[in-house]
């Protein structure tokens, strides 16, 4: 009984939370559409794949080094990195002070975590590489453009102006977050109205950007 125990709780199933349940359906649902719908397969294919891996429970694909060692909650670990960030030596007082500290800190924490013998994830790793990088979003573009077909569209100029009045949703959006902001309704700083700005622009890979 005890090594069944013991089974049991050494999978990933016994740690799955809510939210990663959630998050597991909800990729499940779009390898479904990609798949089996044929919709919009190379946007809806990558990201449902993606959200597969980085909720799998106790996995820690996504987590960085330090997000690694702050999970582990080793009390001599957490100690150490809390007296160089001179805060409480606990998980939460830790994040707050990371979240307050200058890049070049947040690096040194990291460069830290990976000496105590902490490795970041896969999907944390390809992260920092493409997505932290820049490079990514920059392929994703090459690779739609190349990839498009214009016949329709020097069939029938026309129909510019349907993707021309497409990307007039950014502004509508921007504006309509700043409008809520202005009366008070729902608090936007101009950068984050920009940010919810992309989602009314009718193209994926821009939002993806």
């Amino acid at each position: 009984m005890e090594s069944l125990n013991a089974l049991l709780q050494g999978m990933g199933l016994m740690h799955l939370g809510a939210g990663q349940a959630i998050m597991l359906l909800v990729s499940l649902l779009l390898l479904w559409l990609a798949i089996a719908k044929k919709f919009e397969p190379l946007l809806l294919l990558p990201i449902g794949f993606g959200g597969l891996l980085s909720n799998i429970p106790e996995a820690g694909m996504a987590l960085t080094a330090l997000e690694s060692l702050l999970a582990h909650h080793d009390a001599g670990q957490l100690a150490v990195i809390a007296a160089k960030l001179n805060c409480a030596p606990d998980v939460h007082a830790i994040k707050e002070a990371l979240a307050l500290a200058l890049p070049s800190v947040q690096s040194q924490m990291e460069n830290l975590a990976v000496d105590m013998g902490y490795t970041p994830g896969v999907l944390a790793l390809f992260y920092k590489v493409a997505i932290g990088s820049g490079v990514a979003p920059l392929v994703i573009f090459m690779g739609v453009g190349a990839m498009t077909d214009f016949g329709p569209l020097l069939a029938n100029p026309r129909t510019l102006l349907l993707g021309a009045a497409a990307q007039f949703g950014i502004f509508a959006t921007v504006l309509g977050a700043l409008t809520l902001n202005y009366f008070g309704l729902i608090s936007f700083t101009l950068p984050q109205a920009a940010a919810i700005g992309i989602i009314g622009g009718a193209d994926g890979p821009t939002a993806i950007y």
